[in-house]
């Protein structure tokens, strides 16, 4: 499955790109994340609640960013397993000016979902995928659009 958008962010594209390339801080927009191990510069892991329908689970994803050049472009992969099922991401995200402080945030993903949640879930999966999207980029916004000092807080070490 292929997914992308485009979100206008109300902050300067560098201040963007230090938020969502962060791990502690875009992580905080994460539905339902029960934990995040940030392992070096370019791996983390995190544990996530997701599922589809009544197929729920609680999924540890291997994160490693492949490649990020600030602060325009960057591109992502994740991999989650539970048992019976598996998600591999690809994530990428560009990031322009779009004028008077703002950033134009354009991202791609190709999902790979297997198992019992494609299965069961399959016709679900787009539905989820849209409300998780609407609120991850809902959080982003409101966390990059508040005073500097706001978006400071993050996951405690």
């Amino acid at each position: 499955m292929r997914f992308q958008g485009d979100v206008t962010i109300e902050a300067p594209r560098e201040r963007a790109w230090a938020f969502l390339t962060d791990p502690r801080q875009v992580t905080q927009c994460a539905p339902d994340v029960q934990s995040l191990n940030v392992l070096d510069d370019q791996r983390f892991t995190v544990v996530v609640r997701a599922g589809v329908g009544a197929v729920k689970g609680t999924f540890t994803f291997a994160v490693m960013w492949l490649e990020r050049i600030a602060p325009e472009h960057a591109r992502v992969q994740a991999r989650g397993k539970v048992p019976g099922s598996a998600v591999d991401m690809m994530t990428v995200m560009t990031l322009g000016d779009a004028g008077e402080g703002r950033t134009l945030l354009h991202w791609e993903a190709d999902v790979s979902v297997k198992g019992v949640i494609a299965s069961v879930g399959g016709r679900l999966i787009q539905g989820a995928a849209d409300k998780v999207t609407q609120q991850l980029f809902a959080c982003v916004k409101s966390k990059l659009e508040a005073p500097a000092s706001a978006t400071a807080t993050a996951w405690p070490d």
